[in-house]
Parts: structure tokens; C-alpha cells; sequence
């Protein structure tokens, strides 16, 4: 029995094992693979002329790549020499290269009609006021915040708002809970994340649901995703700009094309918090872990506890009265 079930499991890793060749190497363009076969490894061989022999060293582990994630981005079909230079092709690479300024989104994507409906030129007008290129300018590019090897386009093809909040906010977080990567922009201390927001009531809960971005940029209606990001000292700590009816999260995290079910009549924006959050309910009755205090109305809820103050205060005006009746 226990020699079957071993047979089984080793099966079941196998297939997985080859599931995750199929969805990543796999899937990148032949062109690549020459460059996979290091990048994608923990070591990588060299031939030492002093020795005269081959040897096997460690890659360092900030340029290998992760196969499964760069099959699922947005760039997945490029070959590596279209963003990096050709003379990549030619190994050992040459030192000097790494000192080339890499490519931008604009530079590919800026002043393209293909792309316009992203507006990308607009995106980097807004990122442009932004404290990250105020204080650092051109040495802060778009790869800082998005990677142009694993990137995907999460808050336009996901209808899941915890997906999308967990994948911005770990945008944020590979920086600013990162202190490799933040010391490479910043002479300062990592600051605590816990600290700064101890002010933010449930925080925890506040991390996981909302995004980084909804209290720290400047909303653009017509901006997808707003890229300004504000000064800390500019960022929004008035909680009825989220907890409201008129709520500012209905102006970035909710306005999504996917998302655009919801109404302003209150039958029918009960039923697209349902639908919008996956909730298995009925009209009548429902839970919802996404559900924003304030920032919208349910009409069940409405008359529950309307119902629920009339009767109370009904209990107390009958109270009353048969206390004066019987004196």
C-alpha cells in the first residue's frame, strides 16, 4: 500500500515538474533559451584562460529568472535582445554593458497609436510630478516599480480585487520592505512600514485590502492608474474620503473596465458588490469580506436596521407609556 502511494505521489511531481516546464521555458521564444540556460540556473559555467578549464560559478541571484512568471507577463513573446543590447548575444558579455541606461517603457511604448489607449504618454506626464522622479529624476525608471520580465497587466484582466491589491501593493512592498532594493534609490534607513502607519485603524486588514496607491497618489479620473505619487506628508488620512457613499475608492480601485457593473441604484449595487466580490448569496441575505463600511448601501441592510431603530425606540415609547398608565 505504501509503495503505491509513493508511486502515486512521485506521478502527481512529475506531472507538476513538467507542467511548469510547459508553462515556462517553454512558452519563451527559441532565441531565448541560449540566454535561459544561464539566467534561469544557479550557476552558470566559464571558461578560465588563466586555468584552462571550465568552471562552474554562482549566478548572482538578482538576474536569474523566474521561467513560470516571465511566460505569464506581458512581454513574454519578446526576445531578450529587443530591450537589451545585441552584443548580449556574444559570451562572456562584456562588462561595459551593464552600464548602459536600459530601455523604458516610453521608449517603446511613447507616442505608439497601438498603445494609446493605455496612455502612456499621459502616464509619464503624472509619474513626472511624482516624489519618486522628483527626488531621483531620470535614474528612477519604470522598471523600479514594474518588471519588465514578469509584468502583467493585473488591474485591467482581473475581476479579483484582492488580486489585484496583493499584486500593486507587492510592487510597493519589493521596494519600500526591501532594504537591497531600497538602498539603491535611498541613503536612508528602511523606513518601518509599521511605524509610519500607526495612526491607520485595523492596519493589517487595511494592507491586505486596499492598495498602497489609493492613499499615496493624486486620483486621475482618466488615468487607469494614477502615477503621482505624493509626498508622505501628502498622502490622504481622511477616512471618509474611502468610507463614504461618494467614496475615492470608486475613482481608482473600482473603476476597472471589469469592474464597471456597478450602478447607483441600490438593488442593483447590492448585486454587483455580489458579483463583483464572488460572494455566494442570495438576494436576501449575504456576507462580504470586501465589503467597504460607508462606501456603499445595501437596501437589505437599510431596512434591517431601520426596522431595528423603530422597534427600539417603539419598545421604549410603549415603555414609557405603560409606566405612566400605571401610576
Amino acid at each position: 500500500m505504501k509503495c503505491k502511494i509513493h508511486t502515486l505521489l512521485c506521478l502527481i511531481v512529475t506531472v507538476f515538474a513538467g507542467t511548469c516546464i510547459v508553462n515556462g521555458q517553454s512558452s519563451v521564444p527559441e532565441e531565448n533559451r541560449a540566454c535561459l540556460k544561464c539566467h534561469a540556473s544557479q550557476t552558470f559555467s566559464i571558461y578560465n584562460e588563466w586555468t584552462e578549464r571550465e568552471e562552474k560559478r554562482l549566478m548572482n541571484p538578482l538576474y536569474i529568472l523566474d521561467t513560470v512568471q516571465l511566460a505569464g507577463g506581458v512581454h513574454h513573446t519578446f526576445n531578450c535582445i529587443d530591450c537589451h543590447s545585441y552584443e548580449y548575444e556574444t559570451y562572456p558579455h562584456n562588462g561595459e554593458l551593464k552600464l548602459e541606461p536600459m530601455m523604458t517603457c516610453i521608449d517603446c511604448h511613447g507616442g505608439d497609436p497601438t498603445f494609446a489607449e493605455w496612455q502612456f504618454d499621459r502616464v509619464e506626464e503624472e509619474f513626472k510630478k511624482s516624489v519618486h522622479f522628483e527626488t531621483h529624476g531620470e535614474q528612477f525608471s519604470c522598471s523600479k516599480c514594474h518588471s519588465q520580465h514578469y509584468y502583467r497587466a493585473t488591474a485591467r484582466t482581473s475581476s479579483d480585487v484582492k488580486e489585484i491589491v496583493e499584486y500593486s501593493n507587492n510592487m510597493c512592498l519589493s521596494c519600500h520592505d526591501n532594504m537591497t532594493k531600497y538602498q539603491l534609490v535611498s541613503e536612508h534607513e528602511n523606513p518601518q512600514l509599521i511605524e509610519i502607519h500607526s495612526w491607520l485603524p485595523n492596519q493589517a486588514l487595511h494592507f491586505r485590502r486596499v492598495r498602497c496607491i489609493e492613499c499615496h497618489t493624486d486620483v486621475q479620473d482618466s488615468l487607469m492608474v494614477s502615477h503621482n505619487i505624493l509626498r508622505k506628508e501628502h498622502a490622504t488620512k481622511n477616512c471618509v474620503e474611502c468610507h463614504s457613499a461618494n467614496s475615492m475608492l470608486q475613482a481608482s480601485l473600482y473603476k476597472y473596465q471589469n469592474l464597471r457593473t456597478r450602478t447607483e441604484t441600490g438593488e442593483n449595487n447590492q448585486k454587483s458588490f455580489l458579483s463583483l466580490f464572488k460572494v455566494n448569496a442570495s438576494d436576501e441575505e449575504f456576507t462580504s469580506e470586501y465589503y467597504v463600511i460607508g462606501a456603499s448601501r445595501v437596501p437589505f441592510l437599510n431596512v434591517f436596521f431601520a426596522v431595528v431603530f423603530f422597534a427600539a425606540v417603539g419598545g421604549i415609547v410603549i415603555h414609557t407609556i405603560m409606566r405612566m398608565i400605571k401610576k
